[in-house]
């Protein structure tokens, strides 16, 4: 897999790239500043942009604007917002109205640094890699549809948008998989989305019901 990453850190910028080389994820391009991440993706056309949310050159969300224009200019770059700030209006207007090849995950929640270069390459692959609590920011925009779910739904809906399995959200919220069927089903019941959708389709049902 080739990577840009852009973040104007270098401590971090260089971290990143150790760790990514490191798993055999090669680094194709860096870049310190918004305008810098979409040159380097249009000139080495990688298969993932990993880049920071704000960036220079005001440092606001420079970094979320240059995500957004290499999914348009580029659609088959996956890219994925990697930041230490919370903000679900942001991680809404990511997603756009294409649920794939996209993540948003946060600095400070990455302990394994395995595990997020799987992250990385399932993006990479087509799929979606959402923080729990960006997800839950997302909701906070969905004032009717969170007043139809507890908050045990929510936790559950943030693992499904995860792209877990029902065996994995079991593990993770401590009950059981039946459990997590009979709240599944009760979340696509609130949300409105077809109960015979498969595995797959149902992490892209969530996504595309919390952009739409």
């Amino acid at each position: 897999m080739r990577v840009v990453i852009g973040e104007d850190e270098v401590l971090l910028r260089e971290g990143l790239t150790m760790v990514l080389q490191r798993e055999g994820i090669e680094v194709v391009a860096c870049a310190a500043d918004a305008d810098e991440v979409v040159a380097a993706s249009a000139r080495t056309r990688p298969d993932l942009v990993l880049t920071d949310l704000r960036m220079p050159p005001t440092r606001t969300d420079d970094g979320l604007r240059a995500a957004q224009r290499i999914r348009a200019e580029q659609p088959d770059t996956a890219v994925v917002v990697l930041s230490h700030h919370v903000n679900g209006q942001y991680a809404t207007e990511l997603l756009g109205e294409r649920a794939t090849a996209v993540g948003y995950l946060l600095k400070q929640r990455i302990a394994d640094t395995a595990g997020f270069c799987r992250e990385l390459r399932r993006v990479a692959d087509g799929g979606v890699a959402l923080d729990p609590e960006v997800v839950t920011a997302m909701l906070a925009h969905r004032d009717d549809a969170v007043e139809q779910l507890s908050a045990r739904r929510r936790e559950v809906l943030a693992l499904i948008a995860q792209g877990r399995s029902n065996a994995g959200i079991a593990r993770a919220l401590g009950f059981s998989e039946k459990s997590v069927v009979a709240h599944t089903s009760g979340i696509y019941d609130a949300l409105r989305i077809a109960p015979d959708v498969d595995d797959h389709r149902r992490v892209l049902a969530v996504v595309r019901y919390l952009t739409r």
